[in-house]
């Protein structure tokens, strides 16, 4: 788990490092390309796993709570961020 976080935050660091970089810009549509792909190899591997098609019923309210929680909880965050930090117009 440390090594994955390691990884992602020297990501930032070197994607920060090279924000002014022209081909970086480009970059974009074939990132949300690539995680579309790993997220359609992902469901087919449990497609495939027949021990978690056969639970899915037992696991399945848990992974649904747990995604909505998720969900909300970012969707909140965003909004809170957003008011305090981007709202534009309104000065105190």
């Amino acid at each position: 788990m440390f090594t994955i976080i390691s990884t992602m935050f020297i990501g930032i660091g070197v994607g920060y490092l090279m924000r002014n970089v022209q081909i970086l810009q480009k970059i974009e549509k074939s990132t949300s390309l690539t995680i579309f792909l790993l997220l359609f190899v992902l469901g087919v591997s449990i497609g495939s796993n027949r021990l978690i098609v056969d639970n899915l019923g037992k696991f399945g309210w848990q992974a649904a709570v747990l995604a909505t929680s998720s969900i909300t909880g970012s969707m909140l965050a965003s909004f809170t961020v957003f008011h305090l930090f981007f709202k534009k117009g309104e000065k105190k």
